[in-house]
């Protein structure tokens, strides 16, 4: 064989391999937790906003999301306070009991307790909610992991911005 058929079978056995090892996107794992969750975290990229009763809300839709816009009034900055209401969907036995959210940085991995709240009911969609003040003590990646009853229901990733100088 000559230099570019070998390459070309080595190039294709590797795709073969990395395609067998990849589940199809959307799987739910037996935690509740889908497949794409799973990979943000990897990825530790800012989570995708969406609508729902015409707010918009950062998260994953059908799941979990607070509402926020990225726009400056409702950015994270480093020990800011702001407002933000949670939402989530879901069947009412998985949904029954208090939140935690625990944040953690991505190049530190220090972890925090954000909020630690009571669900309330139905709102603008979603099957239930919470209203909430949080901040975070400083800029870059967020990975806030919302627990209800001590169960990991979902997880949202968050840019801290700098502070304006």
């Amino acid at each position: 064989m000559n230099n570019k058929t070998t390459l070309l079978l080595i190039s294709l056995l590797l795709a073969s391999i990395i395609a067998g090892c990849t589940k199809s996107s959307g799987e739910t794992k037996g935690d509740g937790v889908t497949e794409e969750a799973e990979k943000s975290e990897d990825a530790w990229e800012e989570s995708a906003l969406f609508t729902s009763d015409n707010y918009t809300l950062i998260g994953e839709e059908g799941r979990i999301g607070f509402i926020y816009d990225d726009s400056e009034l409702l950015r994270f900055y480093p020990d800011k306070v702001q407002k933000y209401m949670w939402h989530f969907w879901g069947a009412d036995d998985e949904l029954d009991g208090d939140l935690k959210v625990i944040g953690t940085h991505e190049k530190d991995q220090d972890a925090i307790v954000v909020l630690e709240t009571g669900l309330g009911g139905p709102n603008n969609g979603a099957d239930r909610h919470a209203p909430s003040n949080m901040s975070l003590p400083k800029s870059g990646m967020w990975k806030l992991d919302a627990y209800i009853e001590e169960q990991l229901f979902g997880t949202v990733f968050v840019k801290v911005h700098e502070e304006d100088q």
